[in-house]
C-alpha cells in the first residue's frame, strides 16, 4: 500500500493529477479492502475512537461538578458482541428494567450496523438541565 502512496503524491508533484484526484485516489486506497486485510485491528483513518461525555456546569453555576468521559468504542463494539451471549430469560428481565425506566430497548435487536451508524449519527449532541448543568454527548 505504501508504493501506491508514493506513486499518487508523485503524481500529484509531476501535476499529472490535481490535489482533488489524489485526495479521491488516498481515500479509495484507505477504504480497499487489501489496506484493511493486513491488519484488522488498527482503526481505519477518520473513524470516531471515543465516546465522550461531558458533564459541565452552566454558565453562573459555581457549585456544579465537572465529569469527563471518554469510552473507547471498540469496547462498546465488543460489549454488543457478547450481549448475544446473555441468556434470554434474561434478556426478558433486562427488557422488564428499561421498560421500567422508560427506555424502549431490545438489546437482541441490536446490530453491529445499527451502532454504527448511532455513532456516525451521534454529532455533538448537547443537553442543558434547567441551567443546573450542560451535558455534551459526541465521537472523536
Amino acid at each position: 500500500m505504501e508504493s501506491e502512496r508514493r506513486k499518487i503524491l508523485e503524481m500529484l508533484s509531476n501535476g499529472t493529477i490535481s490535489v482533488d484526484e489524489a485526495e479521491r485516489l488516498l481515500k479509495a486506497l484507505s477504504e480497499s479492502p487489501d489496506s484493511n486485510s493486513a491488519n484488522t485491528d488498527a482503526p481505519e483513518v477518520g473513524k470516531p475512537k471515543y465516546l465522550r461525555v461531558l458533564v459541565e456546569p452552566a454558565a453562573g453555576n459555581r457549585h456544579g461538578e465537572r465529569v469527563n468521559i471518554r469510552v473507547p468504542l471498540n469496547l462498546i463494539r465488543a460489549g454488543l458482541k457478547w450481549a448475544a451471549f446473555i441468556p434470554e430469560h434474561a434478556q426478558v428481565k433486562l427488557g422488564k428494567a428499561f421498560k421500567e425506566k422508560g427506555i424502549s430497548a431490545d438489546l437482541s435487536k441490536l446490530s453491529p450496523e445499527d451502532l454504527e451508524d448511532l455513532i456516525l449519527n451521534l454529532n455533538d449532541l448537547e443537553v442543558e438541565v434547567e441551567g443546573e448543568e450542560v451535558i455534551k454527548v459526541f465521537c472523536e
